[in-house]
């Protein structure tokens, strides 16, 4: 990733062939899960979707008996026939242990009777575990009343995103006084990049209303 940006800052490359838009979408991928920019990559037990699963798994039997549910987000890899990595987090759900039927993915819910059945099934603990991606789970999403913890397995790309990301727990009517968040960062990757131009933005946007105040 750092030698093409070197190359593409150095004009050694054609924009076509390369650019910091591809640099970024491949930074992003890989510092998500390796197999998403190379087809030869190995499963880790140390990679986002292991440690996520495990805490996931840790949470669902620590809370059978309240039913209490869980959202995990996932802006970057989305379900599809190619490797994925809600398709990658259901397996290793249910490889721990965790029951097939109480794990949905938003994008199976297609129409709006379909999502508001989902939702239904959430907020009643019959589904504890809902993976998604912000667009189709943030704003407007009202699944909160079981809600224990949430998971970001990736970095959104507006402040605003994670403010609708965190607000799906963070808000009233969740029954849970205390709830967990979890941000998930691979070491050495592009997530550094990816969190900081996120505070950047963010501290763009403050400084833009409190002169406006």
């Amino acid at each position: 990733i750092s030698n093409r940006a070197h190359i593409v800052h150095m004009h050694a490359v054609s924009p076509k062939i390369d650019n910091m838009l591809k640099i970024t979408s491949d930074g992003r991928k890989a510092a998500l899960d390796i197999r998403l920019v190379d087809k030869n990559g190995i499963f880790s037990y140390d990679s986002k979707a292991s440690h996520c699963a495990e805490n996931v798994m840790k949470i669902y039997r620590l809370t059978e008996k309240q039913k209490s549910t869980q959202l995990i987000f996932c802006d970057t890899s989305i379900p599809k026939s190619e490797f994925n990595m809600y398709d990658e987090i259901k397996s290793l759900l249910i490889g721990m242990g965790a029951d097939e039927k109480e794990i949905a993915f938003i994008h199976d819910a297609e129409s709006e009777r379909e999502r508001n059945e989902l939702f239904s099934n959430v907020q009643s603990g019959k589904i504890r575990i809902l993976i998604g991606s912000t667009f189709k789970l943030g704003m407007g999403v009202n699944v909160q009343k079981k809600l224990c913890a949430v998971h970001h397995l990736d970095v959104p790309w507006r402040p605003a995103d994670m403010v609708q990301r965190e607000g799906r727990i963070l808000r009233r009517g969740n029954e849970n006084e205390k709830v967990k968040i979890y941000r998930y960062i691979t070491e050495g990757s592009f997530d550094a990049y990816s969190w900081q131009l996120l505070e950047s933005k963010q501290k763009v946007i403050s400084n833009i209303l409190s002169d406006c105040m």
